[in-house]
């Protein structure tokens, strides 16, 4: 017979947060570097098949100078440094935002790494032919002209770009259908085209869309904050409408789901 003595609630059940708390949730993480890490459990990224920061690895033990342009808070680097089999003698990165050169240069330095912070499309200041490897993950704007002087003949440059109309649901849920010449930037086709202009032999180039889960508000609200170029002047005031409509469409019918694109780009200086 069971037993009809009343059970307490279960203690373990929780309210949902609110949208209010969410989206101070979002605002209050630090957005400096390209530690992605705090996204666990709220947002996911399928990630492409070359393994990028694995394969940089062994590019640079086989490298005697190395440049990383748009470095971050340096993570990738960092990365690959600890896997690589050994370290190359001379190793410089470039970053444009001040907070993540704070933030690199302490990650870096240890290692040997000199990081300059370099404005935005300024000309990179190094040497012609000072480098026999340049790198990048997710640059902002590739100087392909910057890239080949900088590289010495028969040097490589190995990256990972953006691709075309990369998260653009999520930039089009906020911004509305986007102009055919602003989806198809960043193209690699169009990326291959410019780095034979300036002189470079592109040996491989590949591309994939890969699907991304957005779980909750507060991880939307971080991601606009520290990729700012999706939605550029973005803050939680001027879209506080379209954030509360997406968090509610989220609770009701499960993760928002929106596609990145990304390219691995390698090209070489003739000798």
């Amino acid at each position: 017979m069971p037993d009809p003595t009343p059970q307490p609630p279960d203690e373990t059940t929780t309210t949902p947060p609110s949208f209010e708390d969410l989206v101070a949730e979002g605002v209050a993480v630090p957005t400096e570097g390209w530690d992605f890490s705090w996204f666990a459990g709220r947002a996911t990224e399928a990630r492409p098949s070359w393994g990028y920061a694995v394969s940089l690895a062994g590019r640079l033990a086989g490298a005697e100078a190395v440049l990383d342009v748009d470095t971050g808070g340096g993570e990738v680097l960092d990365f690959a440094l600890d896997r690589a089999s050994r370290t190359p003698a001379l190793l410089a990165a470039t970053e444009s935002w001040p907070p993540n050169v704070a933030k690199a240069t302490e990650l870096l330095r240890p290692r040997g790494v000199v990081v300059v912070a370099v404005p935005p499309e300024a000309p990179l200041p190094f040497a012609d032919g000072a480098f026999d490897l340049v790198t990048s993950r997710h640059p902002v704007r590739p100087d392909w002209t910057e890239i080949a002087r900088v590289l010495r003949p028969g040097g490589t440059y190995f990256a990972q770009h953006v691709g075309p109309a990369s998260v653009f649901e999520l930039v089009e849920y906020f911004l509305g259908p986007q102009p055919e010449e602003v989806r198809a930037g960043r193209h690699p086709e169009r990326e291959r085209a410019t780095a034979q202009a300036a002189g470079l032999e592109v040996v491989d180039l590949r591309a994939e869309r890969l699907r991304m889960e957005f779980r909750d508000i507060a991880a939307v609200v971080h991601f606009l904050r520290k990729v700012v170029w999706m939605v550029p002047g973005f803050t939680v005031e001027a879209y506080e409408g379209a954030l509360r409509a997406l968090h509610e469409r989220i609770v009701a019918e499960g993760p928002f789901v929106a596609h990145s694109t990304r390219h691995l780009i390698e090209a070489r200086k003739p000798l």
